[in-house]
């Protein structure tokens, strides 16, 4: 029981996250749903258009309420429990949902050279978004300066000393977890180093939670992290 309710507490702060791109992107209409949330319109680059929220979930309670009028939509399948294959998707990638309980030490691995903070400023962000993005303009601007004004959202910068940046993620909290997304490292700089800067920023009074698959997974049960249950993504084709 204790497993689902944080299974839970994270499906839910996966799409508070989803929500507040779409809002930094101008697109407000998503619907939370009591077995799904949907966006009318066409989310942002990498973004579900779709998200279940319980084993009970159908391919109606998701494809109804998002836009195929142009491929490309996608659904995040968060319980692994959907065959979207007969409605014209295929499976884009499969991966677990993590958690990492409160209270635990920080990670055995240090953060290197780098030194992790919180990006406050429109350019700190057009920096971090750079280095994330591999130094990819256009995926770049997916992270809007809107980001910067919610409250619930720490986007984390690990600077080197000569001021570039090494590592990063997003922060995004909620009642009883915060989620960990877009987890990246650059320059060579391996993932146990990113897990312990953001580890370091991280409220140690809550839960973390998030979802990774392939090496990015090992690096966090490597960090203190468990699997809690896997997931997929499908994609309109």
């Amino acid at each position: 029981m204790i497993i689902e309710a944080v299974l839970a507490d994270a499906l839910q702060n996966n799409v508070q996250w989803c929500a507040t791109m779409c809002r930094a992107h101008g697109l407000s209409e998503a619907a939370l749903g009591p077995r799904a949330w949907t966006s009318p319109r066409r989310t942002p680059l990498y973004y579900p258009d779709a998200v279940t929220l319980t084993a009970d979930a159908e391919a109606r309670d998701v494809l109804d309420g998002i836009d195929r009028t142009t491929p490309g939509a996608s659904v995040k399948d968060s319980l692994a429990r959907l065959d979207l294959a007969p409605e014209g998707f295929r499976l884009l990638f499969e991966a677990q949902w993590i958690h990492r309980p409160a209270g635990l030490p920080g990670s055995a691995a240090d953060a290197g050279a780098a030194a992790y903070r919180p990006v406050r400023t429109p350019g700190e962000l057009a920096a971090w978004a750079l280095a994330w993005s591999g130094g990819d303009a256009d995926e770049a601007a997916l992270f809007r300066p809107e980001l910067l004004d919610d409250p619930a959202t720490t986007i984390v910068a690990g600077h080197a000393p000569d001021g570039r940046i090494l590592g990063g993620a997003v922060l995004t909290a909620s009642p009883r977890v915060t989620g960990v997304s877009n987890l990246f490292t650059a320059d060579g700089v391996p993932a146990s180093a990113a897990w312990s800067g953001v580890l370091a920023v991280a409220d140690p009074a809550l839960p973390l939670v998030g979802y990774e698959s392939g090496d990015d997974l090992d690096a966090a049960l490597a960090a203190g992290f468990e699997a809690i249950g896997p997931l997929r993504v499908w994609l309109d084709a």
